[in-house]
């Protein structure tokens, strides 16, 4: 098992009484490339958001899908019901129309309905983005009747897991926490060196305890009692993103042919030190140790249980 080298590290600060254009950056290619932009601007509308909040809350929406409906009728990236959108949508793109499944007035819509439940509770006391985000869940009467965040268990629940959530879109200030499960989930990985390659393979008896590559990385992270999701491309948001030079045994490591955009990730191994992972390759491969550094690798993610948690189910 390996021994973690452990530092002084932190995470980007929190939102309390921020102010707007915070320049809180978004994370490499955590938002699509065809929103970035969007997200980068609406995100700075007001001090209550910034771009990885709004990045958070649209992922957990509809996963970035446009075209997500859900069974309330929620619509479009932003599901916004459409009670709410006849109300609070805008032209976002000013092109003469209100357009919910079209993401260039969806998002400038989200931002601009969170901006506007920040100022129904603005002489709330507490952190202003809690209060939002509470009134976006509960509604602005039940924030301003209780001083705050009300006690549902939904509401402090939508809270913690969009604030969670934003740490994984924003790129860190400074280098993050090392995760304490990470020696564990290598010690797993290792166990399984020279077991041969299972498209869809999660290591069940059935399946001859055999695993592709994000079942591999979820299992070694279960074995720790951490819950990833099933595929890559939603494991890269179970925490921070520590660059290159800062990586440390334990990290996810992502690899993709688009590198704009973590939705087409493709591959992830875990990091093991000196430039290589250990991963399962492809069909006819068995698990092996593999260097990183490749033309098509797209970053790294520092496992947190707290992200882990956080990560919708069925995006």
């Amino acid at each position: 098992m390996m021994v973690l080298v452990v530092g002084v590290y932190l995470v980007a600060g929190n939102l309390a009484g921020g102010a707007a254009g915070s320049g809180k950056a978004l994370a490499k290619g955590s938002v699509p490339s065809a929103y970035q932009a969007l997200v980068q601007r609406w995100g700075n509308l007001c001090p209550a958001i910034n771009p990885a909040l709004l990045a958070a809350q649209l992922y957990q929406e509809s996963g970035w899908n446009p075209t997500a409906q859900s069974s309330a009728q929620a619509q479009g990236i932003a599901q916004f019901i459409p009670g709410t959108w006849a109300a609070h949508g805008i032209d976002g793109d000013g092109d003469g129309d209100r357009d919910v499944w079209d993401p260039k007035d969806a998002i400038p819509s989200a931002a601009t309905y969170d901006c506007t439940l920040a100022g129904y509770v603005k002489d709330v006391p507490g952190n202003a983005t809690h209060n939002m985000l509470a009134a976006y869940n509960a509604g602005a009467y039940a924030v301003i009747r209780y001083g705050g965040v009300p006690p549902y268990d939904e509401t402090q629940n939508y809270v913690r897991i969009i604030t969670t959530l934003e740490e994984s879109f924003a790129a860190p200030a400074t280098r993050v926490d090392p995760s304490e499960q990470a020696a564990g989930a290598i010690h797993y990985a290792q166990q399984k060196l020279g077991t041969p390659y299972l498209w869809g393979g999660t290591g069940t008896a059935a399946q001859g305890g055999r695993f592709d590559c994000s079942g591999l990385t979820q299992a070694a992270y279960e074995s720790v009692g951490v819950t990833l999701p099933r595929v890559a491309n939603d494991q890269y948001n179970a925490g921070p993103h520590p660059d290159r030079d800062e990586l440390l045994p334990g990290d996810l490591v992502f690899f993709s042919d688009d590198l704009t955009n973590s939705r087409a990730i493709r591959h992830v191994g875990i990091y093991v030190g000196g430039g290589y992972m250990i991963d399962a390759p492809r069909t006819g491969a068995v698990i092996r140790f593999t260097p990183i550094d490749t033309p098509d690798y797209f970053g790294a993610t520092r496992v947190t249980e707290e992200g882990a948690k956080a990560l919708p189910t069925d995006v």
